[in-house]
């Protein structure tokens, strides 16, 4: 199972190219492959998968417009993290709304905020993956540790 925005297979690369500004996630572009049709299997236990995100705008929302912009965004976890939304993972979303601003159109305003939340996690979870570096006691390795610039090279006999 695949942590974060790392890449599909082997190698270095990433889901995330399209949202990518610079090389904030290091420049180093697309995947090299897309992922296999087959459903990879879990490498992690319950309670090792969990994202939790918060999601603000200063639109003024109602509590199901707030609950329809955190479904939205989670389009933006399942952009940056293979495979999302599985049994052992604990993913949630919240939205809030500081309710500075009126909504002008209702349809239109929303489609935008949604797109807006979903491309602003997918960022920040890409962003989050490239930056985070190894702790003590993790649970699972980070990127920089298994596709980074210092990782050891992957052993292409078993897949990874």
């Amino acid at each position: 199972m695949r942590l974060g925005w790392q890449p599909p297979e082997r190698g270095r690369g990433s889901w995330q190219p399209p949202f990518e500004e610079g090389a904030e996630f290091g420049g180093l572009g697309p995947a090299p492959r897309l992922p296999p049709p087959d459903a990879p299997l879990p490498r992690k236990r319950q309670g090792e998968a969990t994202t939790i995100a918060i999601v603000a705008t200063d639109a003024c929302l109602t509590k199901a417009q707030a609950h329809r912009v955190a479904v939205a965004a989670h389009d933006g976890m399942a952009r940056a993290i293979c495979p999302s939304h599985t049994l052992i993972d604990g993913d949630l979303v919240f939205a809030a709304a500081t309710a500075q601003r009126p909504l002008q159109d209702e349809i239109t305003d929303l489609f935008q905020i949604g797109h807006a939340a979903a491309t602003c996690l997918a960022r920040a979870i890409a962003r989050a993956v490239w930056h985070a570096r190894a702790f003590p006691g993790d649970l699972q390795q980070c990127w920089a540790a298994r596709f980074g610039p210092d990782a050891a090279p992957p052993d292409h006999r078993t897949r990874d």
